[in-house]
């Protein structure tokens, strides 16, 4: 029997249902996806051609820390169906990209200037987990296989990041993407401590509240 492809399988069992996706970048457009959606309203400035997109001048998503400027089925239709979305990542200094997972897809991040520093913690079928520590600077590439919990964080004290990151997938990239805030907050304080073996109370000071905090900066 071949291997199911889990972003399709998932993504058909979305549009049987007639889902809802609300984009949180790339301008902030909001689009329903499902059964009879419409087609999206692009602006004629950033898409001017079927095949053009004018991606830094997307209006970004602002964030405690940098901007997100997105290209992807919602505002280029070109990638309806393609697989494939870019971002464009500007970490101001002291800024995080909040760490996080993508269920259905990878993602392969270009470091356009600055330095990043980068944690990509894999699966442990040795017993162990593999937790992989280090730095990538400009002309890097930095693959993040689907599934795997990653963060980047700006890695310089004086100069901003600029990262180009493609997914293989067109939806919006909040909509493919479980962060360690809304991880954590979806369990119960009891269980957190049970599975850190720390009292419950060492969770009082994390905030309840569940929505994706995307990019965030050191205090």
């Amino acid at each position: 029997m071949s291997e199911i492809n889990r972003r399709k399988a998932i993504g058909t069992g979305l549009a049987l249902g007639g889902a809802a996706a609300v984009a949180g970048a790339g301008g902030g457009t909001a689009a329903a996806a499902g059964n009879g959606s419409a087609a999206p309203k692009t602006d004629p400035n950033l898409n001017p051609k079927p095949h053009l997109f004018k991606l830094t001048q997307a209006p970004p998503s602002k964030f405690d820390g940098g901007t997100l400027q997105g290209a992807h089925e919602e505002n280029f239709p070109v990638l309806r169906g393609q697989q494939g979305s870019v971002y464009f990542v500007h970490l101001e200094v002291g800024g995080i990209r909040e760490p996080h997972w993508h269920p259905t897809a990878w993602e392969l991040n270009y470091i356009i200037s600055g330095k990043a520093k980068w944690t990509i913690l894999g699966t442990h079928p040795d017993g162990a987990y593999h937790n992989d520590v280090f730095e990538a600077e400009k002309g890097d590439l930095v693959f993040a296989p689907q599934g795997f919990f990653h963060y980047f964080e700006n890695g310089s004290t004086t100069e901003p990041l600029d990262v180009l990151v493609i997914f293989n997938t067109s939806s919006i990239e909040p909509n493919d993407d479980i962060g360690i805030v809304g991880t954590l907050n979806s369990i119960p304080r009891d269980v957190l401590a049970a599975s850190f073996g720390i009292p419950v109370s060492a969770f009082d000071q994390v905030p309840k509240d569940i929505k994706p905090v995307v990019i965030t900066k050191r205090k």
